[in-house]
């Protein structure tokens, strides 16, 4: 029986069909149509599509159906309609319609879940039903009729209906989050058990419907019912059938990792033992061992089967399984180190899963040629390749154990590796000491002159690859060990470091030039200072393209940029040959717009390390170069032109002290226009499609008046990183100019123009909460800014009243440090007592609020001292870099009670003496 009348439904018809046509102009006509009705008959036509996802004699056009009433339903209405304030809903054409109409269409899609006889036109139902479930019950609408329909299909011996009923309980978990837990318990369990392995899809169902319904309980219920799930969940790992589907129930399991790893505990012996035969790849190496054809580290991938695509295909699905089983140990060791870190061979296994893994490259010449000629200037290949997915895996197991648990497996392996015939192991072993360096560094420290002395032969290997790889490995530790390695091992590195910038490869020397800044940024400048003239012609010859590969020019210009700034005065030497072609390359318009950045911001960064007296005569010409550029059209491609500019005025600046005042001009309206920049924002309806993308530059973040997550905002991230910039470089030229003036009480007459204006864009950065960066910035700029307009009574209230605004309220103790400590710093420039009473007392309310909530804050902590005492390293240390970022904001509280007070009065001691209680109630101190 039809619910509207036959010309709606025509007429839907003709327009469902028109829609999928590939004619543009004809589907832009009937999505017009569709908008027209929708605004004047919603009702008839959500009825009518809703008659279609049931009745039409084409899969293809019931699908469609399904899939365009869940849209349009949660469209936004463009009817008014009385906005719900309690909520701040946004409403949609669901929320117009009448109860019957909302029943009839209910009843329509449950006939749909019952009756239809395409399975992929039912999961398309199994959306639509979860959509209108989830939404409705989030308006407070239970849908009684589809719960019991779904727990009558779950009960029947059918394998599709109860695939079906699993698909509802995993995508609507609210349907069955308020029943009793023994009911669920069962009906979830008797899918799980299902023996067989046309019953795969139903076991799948079940285990994903477990997990969404263990993750919608609270803490309570979870720790009740899981005890009594999770054997069955976990059971499904044995009652796989084939590796896909194996991978699949990992994969479906993996979530509880992350939200209840506790669950796991009781399980992880056997878990280990199961997962032992899945994350290591196969035992079989091939045939007997010859000397030809030794037992190698880590086994060929695939093993010795042929080749052929069958075999590779099957090497391929194994490899996504083990990478699956790896990821569920990795989550695991991540949530609860010191859960696995007691149960035996746990990380000996993953530590050795993950170097198994991270050997498979290919081995042939092609791949190897493929290699060397790959253009890395914007990535690389290999970046999402299955071996780096395995050091990715040794890196964050690393991080989250520490060195005393993952250091002594790992050894138990590298060293052999590094003497392997095979130069995927060499290679495998140099990337894992590389992995391993930020989580176990302090550890590492103590046995680092044996890993040099493991790892600097290596750059002599024969395989370009492995040199590469000696390079990116010496390259992490000087990042990670920097206070140890570059002090006490600086000749070994440098010994091979610098030889290698003349390695044949470009990949290879350009790699080294990379290592070196890493090496740079550690070293100290009479370390350095006999090795910059080697370096430097090695680099310039780079830089003048001797290899013919950009990337290798571009590297190379980085470099110098990083050597100039570790050497500063000692590469005057160097300078003369340096600029001219620094300037030559920005001069030329047929320059590469990343060569051209680069090379920017390494002569600012050269300009810095000399000095003004030898960079003064250049310095008009690169003014001149620095204008040139910004006049220059844009290219849309070129997104990071204007952070380059920003940066090289500012370096510039630096550079120049007080004799930059004469270019204040040229700079100051372009940064103040790009400060005073609004966020660049798009709200419009969630996709469909969740891995729809945005253009690049662009960040999605869920609308903060949608409950239902149905709207998105989108940011042009790139606008706001460049306002940031803005404002830092205004604070760079503003305390750069008086703090070089005669004069310390006024700026140079050149900034004076300005000052207005940098203030009030400070000002609304402090509230532009949509970058901490922006607010951080403002924070620090205003200050300076107060010290250059050497007071100025109304814009003093006005900044210490919009830092007051901005302290109310405000939860990040870290940004609430910075805004007392720019309090406190404008107090200094006001001469701190001599602020207005008014002033002074709402200063005082905002400190003594926030010292209130940190008060009781940490004493929420200190009560759960007593049962967090044997949770996990990584959390004590979170909770401890929490309080030290209050205890920051505290000593800059007391700092500004200092100011506002004369030494002696009453309420300066009284309020000092209250911070002093709260930072004494912080967690480390009650342990």
């Amino acid at each position: 029986m039809s619910v509207v009348p036959p010309e709606i439904s025509a007429e839907l018809a003709q327009i469902l069909s028109n829609l999928v046509l590939g004619d543009n102009a004809i589907r832009a006509s009937a999505e017009k149509t569709v908008n027209e009705r929708l605004a004047h008959t919603p009702e008839l036509y959500l009825l009518a599509l809703a008659q279609f996802a049931v009745g039409d004699g084409t899969e293809g056009m019931r699908s469609f159906s399904l899939v365009l009433l869940r849209r349009l339903l949660f469209r936004s209405s463009p009817v008014p309609v009385n906005v719900n304030l309690a909520t701040q809903r946004r409403q949609t054409l669901y929320d117009t319609l009448p109860p019957s109409t909302l029943s009839t269409i209910e009843s329509l899609l449950l006939h749909s879940l019952a009756h239809e006889p395409s399975p992929p036109v039912r999961r398309k139902t199994v959306d639509a039903v979860c959509e209108v479930a989830n939404r409705s019950m989030a308006r407070g609408r239970m849908w009684h009729a589809l719960q019991q329909r779904v727990f009558e299909l779950a009960a029947n011996d059918n394998a599709q209906d109860r695939e079906i009923a699993y698909g509802v309980f995993s995508g609507a978990p609210g349907l069955i989050g308020d029943l009793h837990s023994e009911i669920v318990v069962r009906t979830l369990t008797a899918g799980l058990e299902s023996e067989g392995e046309h019953l795969s899809g139903v076991r799948l169902g079940a285990l994903n419907a477990s997990v969404a319904y263990l993750d919608s309980l609270g803490a309570e219920e979870v720790a009740r019912v899981g005890g009594a799930l999770m054997g069955a969940v976990l059971g499904t790992l044995e009652r796989a059938r084939g590796e896909e589907e194996l991978r699949k129930v990992i994969e479906a399991i993996h979530p509880l990792c992350a939200t209840h790893p506790v669950l796991f505990a009781p399980h992880l012996p056997a878990l280990v033992r199961f997962l032992q035969g899945v994350v290591l790849p196969p035992a079989d190496s091939g045939p007997t061992p010859t000397m030809k054809s030794p037992f190698v580290f880590p086994p060929p991938p695939g093993g010795s089967g042929g080749g052929d695509e069958a075999g590779e295909g099957e090497a391929e699905e194994r490899r996504e399984l083990r990478l699956a089983a790896l990821e569920m140990m990795v989550t695991l060791s991540e949530s609860k180190p010191g859960m696995v870190r007691n149960v035996e061979g746990w990380v000996a296994l993953v530590v050795r899963a993950c170097l198994e893994g991270m050997g498979e490259w290919e081995d042939d010449v092609d791949s190897t040629v493929a290699w060397l000629r790959e253009d890395v200037s914007h990535g690389s290949s290999a970046d999402d390749s299955p071996p780096t997915l395995f050091e990715q895996s040794l890196d964050r197991v690393a991080c989250a154990l520490g060195g005393n648990s993952v250091l002594p497996p790992a050894f138990q392996y590298i060293p052999s590796m590094l003497v392997n015939y095979d130069w995927r192991a060499r290679h495998a072993g140099l990337m894992a000491i590389a992995a391993v360096a930020e989580g176990t560094g302090r550890t590492m420290q103590n046995e680092l002159g044996k890993i040099v002395d493991m790892v600097t032969p290596m750059f002599a290997d024969t395989h370009p690859r492995v040199r590469w790889a000696s390079c990116q490995c010496v390259g992490q530790l000087c990042t990670d060990l920097a206070d140890v390695l570059q002090p006490q091992h600086y000749a070994a590195l440098l010994s091979v470091l610098i030889p290698t910038l003349e390695d044949p490869e470009a990949r290879v020397h350009s790699h080294a030039a990379a290592a070196l800044i890493n090496f740079c940024e550690g070293v100290e400048r009479d370390v350095l200072a006999p090795y910059v003239d080697a370096v430097v012609e090695r680099l310039v010859r780079l830089m003048m393209g001797q290899s013919g590969a950009k990337f290798v020019q571009e590297q190379a210009i980085t470099t110098l940029a990083m050597v100039a700034d570790a050497s500063e005065r000692g590469f005057v030497k160097h300078y003369p040959t340096l600029m001219p072609l620094l300037l030559n390359v920005l001069r030329n318009p047929q320059v590469n717009s990343t060569m051209r950045n680069k090379s920017m911001e390494c002569a600012g960064l050269v300009a810095i390390a000399v000095g003004t007296d030898v960079f003064r005569p250049d310095a008009q010409t690169m003014v001149e170069v620095l204008v040139g550029i910004s006049k220059t059209p844009s290219d849309p491609n070129d997104t990071q032109l204007a952070h380059y500019l920003m940066g090289t005025w500012a370096k510039v600046c630096q550079a120049l002290g007080p004799e930059f005042a004469p270019y204040v001009p040229v700079v100051m309206p372009g940064l103040l226009q790009m400060a005073s920049k609004k966020a660049d924002v798009s709200v419009f309806d969630a996709p469909s499609d969740s891995t729809a993308s945005l253009p690049p530059g662009w960040d999605l973040i869920p609308s903060p008046t949608s409950d239902d997550s149905d709207q998105v905002i989108s940011v042009r991230t790139q606008s706001l990183e460049e306002k940031c910039q803005a404002l830092e470089t205004l604070l760079i030229i503003f305390s750069t100019l008086p703090a070089s003036s005669a004069s310390s009480a006024a700026a140079p007459l050149a900034l004076q123009p300005y000052i207005s204006a940098a203030v009030s864009v400070a000002l609304s950065g402090l509230k532009f909460t949509f970058h901490d960066g922006v607010r951080e910035a403002s924070a620090m700029l205003l200050p300076v800014l107060l010290h250059a307009a050497s007071g100025g009574r109304v814009e003093v209230e006005e900044v210490f009243k919009s830092l007051i605004q901005a302290v109310e309220g405000e939860s990040d103790a870290g940004f609430v440090a910075s805004l007392f400590k720019s309090m406190g710093d404008c107090l200094k420039v006001c001469q701190g007592t001599g602020v207005d009473a008014p002033v002074r007392d709402a200063i005082v309310g905002a400190v003594k609020r926030q010292v209130g909530w940190f008060a009781e804050r940490r004493r929420s902590r200190s009560g759960r001292v007593g049962v967090e005492d044997g949770d996990d390293e990584e959390e004590d240390e979170d909770l401890l870099l929490i309080e030290e970022m209050e205890d920051f904001a505290l000593e800059d509280m007391g700092k500004v009670v200092e100011l506002l007070f004369l030494e002696g009065e009453r309420d300066r001691e009284s309020l000092l003496i209250g911070i002093s209680s709260v930072r004494d109630l912080g967690r480390a101190a009650s342990r």
